[in-house]
């Protein structure tokens, strides 16, 4: 293992254990606080739907640390803290991924882009290495040409992963903006308010995170070229 990628995996995993410290932290800390409303996840993912219009939307209860939006069934899963609480965590959550249902529901751009990288980027995820080890090993036997030309291929791959990476950024901060706007629109005070955002904005944290990383690797991945 070379010194460049030794270093490379400690930064990552230096990057990924603190944007997830933080992240256990402030859903730690607004867990077990409730919301004057008295909504639960549910309630609060039901509310939202129905104020914004959207319908035909399930939301089910999944298992523990199942909270995502389904574009493919076009249905909602929360965890089971986050479905029967009324803490400020759950409710953040669960209006989180009915933002992600709003934006399906109105064909948002950058969603749209990002359900098309899926299975690109499924391909691209278990490929690029095999090129990259091919082609370094040639390069490494003196076939200069067609090992880069590998590694070149290895870079293309992995792009789309960091493409992936990028595009989801934006997409997660709408939602988190979405689920926002709602929570001052039904008047929840500004306290909850502010424990609300500080759960989103550390669970985004988490997506920068991977983008960093991503981009990290492919810089990595390039400097093979030399």
């Amino acid at each position: 293992m070379s010194g460049g990628y030794l270093l490379l995996i400690i930064v990552s995993t230096i990057i990924g254990a603190g944007a997830q410290a933080y992240v256990n932290r402030q859903i730690n800390k607004y867990q077990h606080v409730g919301t004057s409303t008295g909504f639960t996840g549910a309630t609060a993912a039901q509310s939202m739907l129905s104020r914004y219009g959207v319908s035909n939307v399930p939301v089910s209860q999944g298992r523990s640390g199942q909270d995502f939006f389904d574009p493919r069934t076009n249905s909602i899963t929360i965890d089971p803290h986050a479905y029967g609480s009324n803490s400020i965590t759950a409710v953040a959550t669960a209006c989180h991924e009915v933002g992600h249902a709003c934006q399906f529901a109105e064909g948002y751009s950058m969603m749209k882009i990002r359900t098309a990288l899926v299975p690109v980027v499924n391909l691209s995820s278990n490929a690029w290495m095999i090129f990259l080890i091919i082609g370094i090993s040639l390069v490494s036997a003196g076939s200069i040409a067609p090992g880069n030309m590998l590694i070149t291929i290895a870079v293309v791959l992995y792009a789309f992963a960091v493409l992936f990476h990028l595009i989801t950024l934006p997409v997660e901060f709408n939602a988190s903006h979405r689920a926002m706007n709602y929570l001052q629109e039904i008047g929840l005070p500004e306290a909850e308010r502010a424990g609300a955002f500080s759960v989103l904005r550390a669970c985004a944290l988490t997506y920068v995170a991977a983008a960093l990383v991503s981009v990290l690797q492919l810089l990595w991945i390039l400097g093979q070229r030399n």
